[in-house]
């Protein structure tokens, strides 16, 4: 857990993680911060949890700037799907998932905070 927890580079403090838990997560698993933008909005720092499931699978639960929570689903260590009914795209830029969702939003995550284990 330590690990993910770096991978999403968190400030290790519990008033962090209290404020960090996003609306409808159990707050227990990984809480930080990733790189994200809606449009119209520059990168920056956006609170994330990740939670992973006994099948392997993970969602990314990520606060937009704009105040909506966007969700990505994981399988195998890959986004499979979004929960916006609009396009997702991604690519890997270096040790960085990025993930696009139309019509701008943006979303950096660390590959291996979500690789498969």
């Amino acid at each position: 857990m330590r690990f993910l927890v770096a991978a999403l580079a968190l400030a290790a403090t519990s008033a962090m993680a209290e404020e960090a838990t996003l609306a409808g997560t159990d707050g227990k698993n990984a809480l930080g911060t990733v790189p994200c933008a809606s449009q119209g909005s520059s990168i920056s720092k956006c609170h994330a949890e990740l939670r992973r499931r006994s099948d392997g699978t993970m969602t990314l639960a990520v606060l937009l700037p704009t105040g909506d929570t966007r969700r990505v689903y994981f399988k195998d260590g890959k986004a499979s799907s979004t929960d916006s009914t609009s396009r997702m795209s991604t690519q890997m830029q270096g040790d960085t998932l990025i993930i696009h969702i139309d019509p701008g939003e943006v979303i950096e995550v660390p590959a291996a905070a979500i690789a498969a284990q």
